[in-house]
């Protein structure tokens, strides 16, 4: 997966499938409070793609809307990083989400929490407070 010296991780892109792209990009730019822009496509899907650049560290990635893929629990579960989870899962809340597993400690890699989109999917969130 890459030498020890390269310090960008193997993941470079992800997708969350939605069935309601408007109220998707809603949910996520609310929890986030970053906006997130449209994704060129062929014409066969929609997206929306999160904030940050390629290349970096860590993964890019957007909301899509595909006729082949739907919103799930189960499966791949991505982390977003963020300040404080518990912030986060509030946002979440308050904006038609849910929160499956509160904040929790998981030693000295910081917290975890596990949230519902307005979709259907379970997105995790991670912070070091």
């Amino acid at each position: 997966m890459g030498s020890p010296q390269n310090s960008t991780n193997p993941i470079t892109w992800f997708e969350i499938y939605v069935n309601d792209l408007p109220r998707a990009k809603a949910f996520y730019e609310a929890v986030f409070g970053d906006a997130l822009l449209p994704e060129p496509n062929d014409g066969t899907f929609e997206a929306y793609r999160f904030p940050g650049g390629m290349p970096g560290n860590g993964a890019m990635g957007a909301l899509m809307h595909h006729p082949m893929r739907k919103p799930a629990l189960e499966g791949t579960l991505v982390y977003f990083h963020c300040e404080d989870c518990e912030i986060q899962s509030q946002r979440a809340l308050k904006n038609g989400g849910h929160v499956f597993k509160a904040k929790w400690p998981i030693g000295p890699d910081g917290f975890i929490a596990i949230i519902g989109d307005t979709e259907g999917n379970a997105v995790g969130l991670h912070s070091f407070k």
